[in-house]
């Protein structure tokens, strides 16, 4: 679904991580078509093993909303920054002090991004053991997860994107 939907661009790309690469995964382009967020929300919340799931704003958003649905478990959305005005929350979706937290990402490339929500779900009381991710890129996330005591559990690996695609 993810190939068939245009998500897979080949070009000369600067990815969040800071790193170029010759190609793209773009889910938001693939996961806006109700079909294919469904089809990754299924495929996710076969992996859910916690109390709650959460993910950081934007891309992240609408998978952990529909993995919600599908397993009927909490959730919660992680800013990038601390808000300036209101409760300043850096999490909205209240963590319970021990409750075990997924994270749902749509792509991990070094994984800074999941250890970054990771970092605000434990300040926030949560315990985190596992980030599940729609691709992930194979560029250093498991490693570096895997020193934070995370799992990288991921549905679809880049190489296996790119091999589909030709």
């Amino acid at each position: 679904m993810l190939v068939e939907s245009g998500a897979l661009m080949f070009g000369e790309f600067r990815l969040t991580s800071g790193k170029k690469s010759s190609y793209y995964i773009n889910i938001k382009k693939a996961y806006t078509e109700p079909v294919v967020l469904k089809g990754i929300a299924r495929e996710m919340a076969r992996h859910v093993k916690a109390h709650r799931v959460a993910g950081m704003e934007l891309g992240a958003i609408p998978i952990v909303v529909a993995v919600a649905l599908e397993t009927g478990k909490p959730f919660s959305m992680i800013r990038k920054e601390g808000r300036e005005h209101g409760t300043g929350k850096l999490i909205e979706g209240d963590i319970r002090g021990g409750e075990t937290v997924d994270i749902i990402e749509d792509v991990s490339t070094t994984g800074g991004s999941i250890i970054k929500s990771a970092h605000a779900v434990r300040q926030a009381g949560g315990s985190v053991e596992r980030a599940i991710v729609v691709v992930d890129r194979g560029e250093g996330a498991e490693n570096l997860l895997r020193a934070e005591g995370i799992e990288l559990v991921s549905l679809v690996s880049a190489e296996q994107l790119r091999t589909r695609a030709n």
